[in-house]
């Protein structure tokens, strides 16, 4: 069974607030967007009939260290009957917890991670559980088989050391190609961030960061994964940037290419 949940938490973002507003955005293309609910190989994704609803997580308090504890139990709460889970960020801070919980269901975990930043800074403005953090808190852990990095255009020093350091495969923008598809492994989760996208694409983000691919190119290697995907997130769309919905319409079309590769 494929599940779908909504992690509706940003206290985790350095710059702007308001992609945990993203996951009603998202489902709201599904109810009132202009698309229908067929993704481009011809299965129909629909609420109840291949993916159940589990609605959004709820916080009581926005403190990283209990938004951390709660979504790690929520999620491993999903998976123990073997489902596989699409998330709905929120930032990228939720997939710490999220892919956490993944690796201790699935041994020898590996992470696609697309994205604009590399999201390995060892202490960004001391907050372990910063959005710019969430793969070296796992990689620190042992939790991944394996990472690769797609997409990345903002590597700095410290963050290209970071990457040797945990030997993280990383295909820059400015090199890229998808000869990598053909050596990831399962079992794979996804980790989508909606800023390796260019900004052209997909304004409603909160880190516009030029010269991102193409929408096409995204749903291309999507299209193109052989292996079993357990688990996606989608991440850091902010609403308040949007310019007529347009990025929560990519969002949408991408959850579907996504779910229509997991569903059984």
């Amino acid at each position: 069974m494929l599940k779908l949940i909504g992690i509706p938490y940003d206290a985790n973002s350095s710059y702007l607030r308001g992609s945990a507003l993203a996951p009603k955005y998202i489902r709201l293309m599904d109810e009132e967007g202009s698309a229908n609910k067929y993704c481009e190989h011809g299965n129909e994704i629909v609420k109840g009939i291949n993916y159940k609803e589990c609605g959004d997580i709820e916080f009581t308090k926005i403190d990283a260290a209990f938004a951390y504890k709660k979504i790690k139990k929520t999620i491993k709460g999903e998976l123990e009957d073997g489902s596989k889970l699409i998330s709905f960020g929120g930032d990228h801070s939720i997939s710490f917890p999220v892919i956490e919980a993944f690796s201790e269901t699935y041994s020898k975990l590996n992470v696609l991670h697309l994205d604009a930043h590399a999201d390995l800074y060892d202490n960004f403005e001391n907050n372990p559980y910063s959005h710019a953090s969430p793969f070296a808190r796992l990689l620190e852990r042992n939790a991944l088989n394996s990472l690769t990095q797609v997409g990345i255009r903002t590597f700095n020093t410290h963050q290209k050391e970071q990457a040797q350091r945990f030997g993280v495969k990383v295909i820059e923008m400015k090199d890229f190609n998808t000869d990598f598809i053909n050596s990831l492994e399962a079992p794979l989760y996804i980790s989508l961030d909606i800023d390796v996208l260019d900004p052209a694409f997909a304004p409603g983000i909160s880190h516009h960061e030029p010269g991102g691919m193409s929408t096409r190119q995204l749903i291309d290697i999507i299209q193109q994964i052989n292996v079993s995907i357990v688990g996606a997130d989608i991440v850091e769309l902010n609403p308040k940037r949007d310019l007529n919905n347009m990025t929560a319409m990519v969002a949408y079309k991408l959850f579907k290419e996504l779910a229509s590769k997991m569903i059984d």
